[in-house]
């Protein structure tokens, strides 16, 4: 797959809801009187990773990695040990898996875009099985690290692995399992900005991610189409 990691590639309100999402970042640090290195980093990069993967383009999955890497180690210095688990241990990983997975099916030869495809029933069986089975194994590893706000950080490890799996299966559908994620997320952050409020940036962060991954789902329904016509 032909891909490029340039900003150009971007149509006009993708470039406009890119540059919006950064200004609301930025607007968000300036609000909690904080600037944490690496949480700027992890939200500019992950913004921008979802907009490629919106497109298709493989440089989404490829920013994803180095997202989920920052995101592991800010959640590690938040006792957020459910969401470094995850992302470190099987978003970030997964993520590699689709890089592979999208360099190796794309639309057609020499196109950026990835060949979107349908999930067979029985790998929606095995997907919600294997999901079940991770979950139930991290709740008594978060347990045993007294993670905080328990529940809800278990609720994050399922949806960001029915989410990964349905990116590695290149479904439209990856897109919801991320935007469920996404409001555990809020939810969870938002708990944290009770205690303190330089971490509202975290809360907007992932409200943004929300919106775009909603218009994420938006697109591959649309590419699907035209694909299959």
């Amino acid at each position: 797959m032909r891909s490029s990691c340039c900003l150009h590639s971007l149509s006009l309100f993708e470039r406009c809801l890119w540059g919006a999402s950064v200004c609301a970042i930025a607007i968000a640090f300036v609000i909690s009187h904080s600037f944490e290195p690496l949480t700027v980093a992890a939200s500019l990069i992950g913004v921008t990773a979802l907009l490629f993967n919106a497109k298709g383009n493989v440089w989404g999955q490829v920013l994803t990695v180095v997202f989920s890497l920052l995101y592991g180690i800010i959640s590690l210095q938040c006792r957020y040990y459910g969401e470094m688990i995850t992302y470190l241990g099987m978003s970030m990983p997964i993520a590699m898996v689709s890089v592979y997975t999208w360099c190796k099916h794309p639309y057609a030869s020499g196109q950026r875009e990835v060949a979107v495809a349908s999930v067979q029933k029985r790998q929606v069986v095995w997907m919600l099985f294997l999901a079940l089975l991770v979950t139930a194994a991290l709740y008594f590893v978060l347990a045993s690290f007294h993670t905080a706000n328990l529940l809800l950080s278990t609720v994050s490890v399922t949806t960001s692995f029915i989410a990964s799996c349905l990116t590695v299966l290149r479904s439209p559908y990856y897109a919801l399992g991320y935007a469920a994620n996404d409001i555990v997320l809020i939810l969870l952050w938002a708990m944290m900005c009770a205690q303190d409020t330089r971490y509202i940036c975290m809360v907007v962060c992932f409200a943004l991610f929300l919106c775009n991954d909603l218009y994420g789902f938006f697109c591959w329904q649309h590419r699907k189409a035209r694909q299959q016509s």
